[in-house]
């Protein structure tokens, strides 16, 4: 049994992460030691590190809280995971396709503006005027 400070080491999330992932239900509560420590056991250590590795692959936690279901009852086919992973892919590509983008019109931007004064400056004036962009970019601010 692990207390929370190893199991963050153990996996590489950290302690408040871990409390979160309990708090919304994707980790189960901890059983406890006699004072009153989380303790974890292999189980919760390699459904963190799940959690972990859908993380860096960028799946939302409602997709995780699905493949988490899935991966609860084994018997269940592999079609409903595969359908996940395959939003994820779309949501990707679909982000990439973004990006690409606002590397050219930042390009563009960055080829055009280092002449002359900051009133003279294209990429100033770009960030002020939308219309002036080469690409429709949504904001993606977030």
């Amino acid at each position: 049994m692990l207390p929370i400070g190893k199991l963050s080491a153990a996996t590489g999330v950290k302690v408040p992460t871990i409390r979160y992932y309990e708090q919304i239900g994707l980790l189960p509560e901890p059983g406890r030691s006699a004072g009153n420590q989380r303790l974890y056991g292999k189980s919760e250590q390699e459904r963190l590190a799940f959690i972990r590795h859908a993380r860096e692959l960028g799946f939302p936690l409602e997709a995780i809280r699905e493949l988490l279901s899935l991966s609860d009852d084994p018997s269940q086919p592999c079609a409903a995971a595969d359908g996940i992973a395959k939003r994820q892919l779309q949501a990707v590509n679909a982000r990439i396709s973004r990006l690409t983008a606002l590397r050219a019109e930042l390009q563009r931007m960055v080829a055009q503006g280092a002449h002359g004064a900051i009133s003279d400056c294209r990429v100033i004036e770009t960030l002020g005027n939308h219309a002036l962009c080469s690409h429709d970019h949504p904001a993606d601010a977030g």
